[in-house]
């Protein structure tokens, strides 16, 4: 049995020298760094309510661990230690430390030593089962933490298959709820990181099914949308608030690969308000033009964009009268793809996969032009067969985990969105902000 310190402090000044001391000790073995870091837990776990008040007060009390021998000797063996105690712990106090140190760990190493390791120990269903079990609104900053954690951990590497069947259809709709309960403040960041894990685990579901496995994953994501869409709406005018801001470009992908799959979906095609496919619409044909032409990271977004454009078009309310600026539209898509001596064009010739998916685009029923003088692109290049569509609609299927797709331009289609990937902190090349990718 552990020897228990007891402790009595007059004032913060005291509290923090006190914790110099016990991260000074000289710890050349195991058994020393463990007792080291028990008496580190368990002295700012007694003193939390007082002193470590704020996010603040917790950062300095990590940064602190950070900076001392104990830890910079011994890096993989205390994140090791942290994570047996994130695993094993359930004190709210001790877990607010634990889930801190990991955290500002895990985002400092450009690596993500600590989020791989995370994953290798089995941590990520034992967040799922915190966040289920801590009530939100008594834990709030525990808990917004525990969802950075799993996200962290979910953009950086693939799950296990025994990771994404942690995840349950009321795990899914809970994280649904809380969004749509902070309805009033789209702001808040607690809200930010609930979307942002919905998100993730989409993506999981996303790449998990490609290839296809023996037995399919569920995506239920995509499921909670089919069924509760029309009580989750909040989350889709946040959505699009959100790629509205965005210039990171790994959270800008995750969010249109979601939008993809719910415009393939026949049961989610029409989630969103038609007022909000109208800011969608406008989003696109602004950042499609912002980005740069000769920027190999933005062929990713500009590709992903295009690819979510098309079911948008076709398969969404958008496509019934009155149509939203089916001119901009043209002339955008026209410039994307036509020859060099056009006046709109936008981008070299040689970006074959943007001229193909900018044809396809402007080949959707309803934007064929008329009367209104726009050149048309050729009405037979990236137009979609009826085989196609049904392929398109197999892949769907697929992400749903019902079936798996034939062989097809569709099942490339997905991969490659699927595959679309950028390191976190990358910002998107912006025309506007005079970068270049």
């Amino acid at each position: 049995m552990e020897f228990e310190v007891s402790y009595s402090l007059e004032n913060e000044e005291e509290f923090w020298a006190e914790l110099d001391d016990i991260l000074s000790a000289d710890c050349p073995a195991h058994e020393q760094i463990d007792n080291a870091l028990r008496s580190y837990l368990s002295f700012t776990k007694g003193f939390k309510e007082e002193y470590l008040q704020t996010e603040d007060d917790i950062e300095q009390c990590v940064r602190k661990l950070f900076e001392a021998p104990l830890f910079t000797a011994h890096k993989a063996y205390v994140r090791r230690q942290f994570i047996y105690s994130l695993i094993q712990e359930d004190d709210p106090a001790t877990l607010h430390l634990v889930a801190a140190f990991l955290l500002f760990d895990g985002t400092d190493d450009d690596d993500r030593d600590t989020f791989k390791m995370m994953e290798t120990e089995g941590a990520f269903s034992r967040l799922v089962e915190l966040i289920k079990k801590l009530d939100g609104d008594d834990h709030r900053e525990l808990h917004r933490m525990l969802l950075q954690l799993l996200y962290e951990m979910g953009r950086i590497q693939r799950l296990t298959y025994a990771d994404l069947s942690a995840i349950d259809d009321t795990f899914v709709l809970y994280l649904f709820q809380v969004v749509e309960e902070l309805f009033n403040d789209p702001n808040d960041p607690y809200c930010y990181h609930v979307i942002r894990v919905l998100l993730v685990l989409n993506e999981q579901y996303f790449v998990a099914n490609i290839p296809p496995p023996p037995v399919p994953l569920t995506n239920r994501v995509i499921k909670a949308l089919s069924t509760h869409g029309h009580i989750y709406k909040t989350f889709g005018e946040n959505l699009i608030l959100l790629l509205n801001r965005e210039v990171e470009t790994s959270l800008t992908l995750l969010i249109l690969k979601l939008l993809y799959l719910l415009f393939l979906t026949d049961k989610t095609a029409d989630y969103f308000y038609t007022n909000d496919l109208h800011v969608l619409i406008d989003i696109i044909i602004r950042n499609l033009l912002d980005l740069p032409s000769d920027s190999i990271s933005a062929n990713a977004v500009r590709h992903t964009y295009l690819r979510v454009l098309h079911p948008l078009l076709a398969n969404s309310q958008v496509n019934q009268p009155p149509h939203y600026k089916p001119s901009e539209l043209l002339r955008v898509l026209n410039s994307l793809s036509e020859s060099n001596d056009n006046p709109w064009r936008h981008f070299d010739s040689r970006d074959e996969t943007t001229i193909r998916l900018a044809k396809r685009c402007a080949d959707v029923a309803w934007l064929k032009p008329r009367q209104s003088g726009i050149a048309s692109p050729d009405a037979d290049a990236g137009r979609e067969s009826p085989s196609t569509d049904s392929g398109h609609k197999t892949v769907a299927q697929r992400m749903l985990g019902m079936s798996v797709p034939s062989a097809g331009d569709s099942a490339l289609s997905v991969v490659e969105v699927a595959t679309h990937t950028e390191k976190p902190g990358v910002l998107t090349p912006s025309k506007e902000r005079g970068d270049q990718g």
